[in-house]
């Protein structure tokens, strides 16, 4: 009898890539060196999803039924009757009785009024008032010349719950089978939750302990009080509660035993998430790494290279066959093409099938990489046969289950078309991946590459013996690099000694080829330092 072989599938390899700018953070997750999902925050904007305001009506739109809210963006925020919830009539009385000279009232203690419940079919100018403070949470950012959308039924997420004021159910994630699992997380959440309090139980509760939900359910419990106590400083419109930092939030949502490492370059950012992963699993804080190295982050972990790659126009499949993705502002469209494939095979629909499912693999991705949202129309190759658009009905089904983005997938149409939706709460991540070309902006002339050195080298010159700087760090294209560190005696040993200053060469990939940034050790741009210094000097 032949001995049965046990075959080992290899685990996952994640891995969670954070870089800071002085103006943004750009997170990467990589699945086994793959670059899979790709997140920018702009950093310091204050706006993001989760965020809890005090804001203050702005304009009654009655045949929108709709409202907007100003929050303190530069464009008004939008919210409709239907994001009031049903118990916006008790919101309502809490703001207001945490208004300058009134006590506050706590949720745990206050009676709820049923009656007053807010009707499916009401008018928004039944509840709002033009000038009127009101309590809501950001669930989309501004998109394009769009601003945030809003609701005013809060919620509270953690990492094993959400935390629901004005109710008292306790619900399960679908995705928890167990019954026994089900009825030991009720419990242990209906044995701790305050009155007019509810929860939803998330995926990740499975593995926790009775200790660490309770622990959930109080902080979040506690961040509401601190919400309400914070509308007495407050006046309208400002931020009541921020939801943590998109790094923080994707490591909440996603941490389990299959990250190997998050790697950080930079310092402030990495004693941060260090600490949120010591306070949810101090056994995972070895998993947080500082990024030291000279060359850029995303340029070591070979990131760079792949976003300019996979956010292209044209995305490259196996044996010759591609996909071409438009975006608009309306929809986005993606065409699969078989190239010359079809020329080598005989058999058209058993070709159009196999390009047909590995265009499938790759759009669910893509979709996912570039985090697009609306509706998504894909052309494929026409197949006859019902089982074969069945097969990549099917197929597409199956890649996008593990997509935690809400979506809707329609089978193919006769016409080989088929459509999806998918929940967009926040801007494109790369939404254009071609560069300007930064010396000539355009125009398609530039200077003669010989006298680079010798422009390179009057700025040194002007920064160190003029400006007094003792630290200039070259952020140039690999290709310019590389010429300026050739040899022993290179240019930047020359300039060095030169100039009596410490000059460091770093090569970026994402720097233009004759570009040159010039830098202090913070990473600071040091001519528009300057720039700025000069123009107040002049006011």
């Amino acid at each position: 009898m032949a001995k049965s072989q046990i075959i080992i599938v290899p685990k996952m390899n994640r891995e969670l890539v954070v870089n800071v700018t002085s103006t943004e953070i750009n997170i990467a997750l990589c699945e086994d060196k793959v670059l899979a999902e790709l997140n920018r925050e702009v950093a310091h904007t204050g706006f993001a999803v989760g965020d809890i305001y005090l804001g203050k009506v702005h304009k009654i739109m009655p045949g929108l039924n709709a409202a907007f809210v100003n929050i303190g963006h530069e464009r008004d925020a939008f919210i409709h009757y239907q994001d009031l919830g049903t118990h916006f009539p008790s919101l309502c009385k809490i703001v207001k009785s945490y208004q300058p000279g009134n006590r506050g009232l706590r949720l745990d203690t206050m009676k709820i009024d049923g009656a007053s419940e807010v009707e499916k079919d009401g008018k928004i100018s039944s509840y709002l008032q033009v000038g009127q403070p009101v309590m809501v949470q950001i669930v989309k950012e501004a998109i394009s010349t769009k601003g945030p959308r809003l609701t005013a039924d809060i919620s509270l997420a953690g990492r094993n719950i959400v935390l629901l004021p004005f109710t008292s159910k306790v619900l399960i994630s679908q995705k928890i089978r167990s019954n026994e699992e089900k009825k030991r997380l009720k419990r242990v959440a209906a044995g701790v939750l305050p009155k007019n309090f509810g929860v939803i139980i998330r995926t990740a509760a499975v593995n926790a302990s009775d200790l660490d939900v309770e622990q959930d359910i109080l902080a979040a419990v506690e961040k509401w009080r601190k919400a309400c106590q914070q509308i007495r400083k407050r006046t309208a419109p400002s931020l009541l509660m921020g939801e943590m930092n998109r790094a923080n939030t994707i490591i909440r949502d996603t941490l389990d035993g299959s990250f190997s490492q998050i790697c950080v370059d930079d310092e402030a950012m990495y004693n941060e998430i260090r600490s949120y992963i010591r306070a949810v699993d101090a056994e995972k804080e070895s998993i947080v790494k500082l990024y030291r190295g000279s060359v850029p982050i995303f340029d070591n972990f070979d990131i760079s290279r792949q976003i300019k790659s996979l956010f292209a126009k044209y995305v490259s499949l196996k044996r010759g066959a591609y996909l071409i993705m438009e975006s608009t502002e309306a929809m986005h469209v993606i065409d699969v093409n078989s190239g010359n494939r079809t020329k080598a095979e005989d058999n058209q629909e058993q070709t159009a099938t196999e390009v047909n499912l590995a265009a499938a693999a790759e759009i669910a991705r893509q979709i996912r990489l570039r985090d697009w949202g609306g509706l998504i129309i894909i052309d494929f190759i026409d197949m006859h046969k019902s089982q074969s658009r069945q097969l990549i009905y099917d197929e597409m089904q199956r890649l996008m289950a593990s997509d935690k983005a809400k979506h809707t997938i329609l089978p193919l149409s006769k016409f080989g078309l088929m459509q999806i939706t998918r929940q967009r709460i926040r801007p494109v991540a790369v939404s254009n991946t071609q560069d300007v070309c930064p010396a000539c902006g355009g125009t398609g002339k530039v200077e003669p590459t010989i006298l680079l050195d010798r422009k390179i080298e009057n700025q040194i010159s002007l920064l160190t013996m003029e400006r007094g700087h003792k630290y200039i760090r070259l952020v140039v294209s690999p290709y310019v690099a590389a010429f300026l560190k050739k040899g022993f005696w290179s240019l930047r040993r020359q300039w060095a000694w030169r100039y009596h200053a410490n000059i460091k060469v770093v090569a970026d990939q994402s720097v233009g080829m004759i570009e040159v940034r010039y830098e202090d050790r913070e990473g600071n741009d040091i001519l528009k330092v300057n720039k700025a210094e000069k123009s107040k000097k002049k006011k």
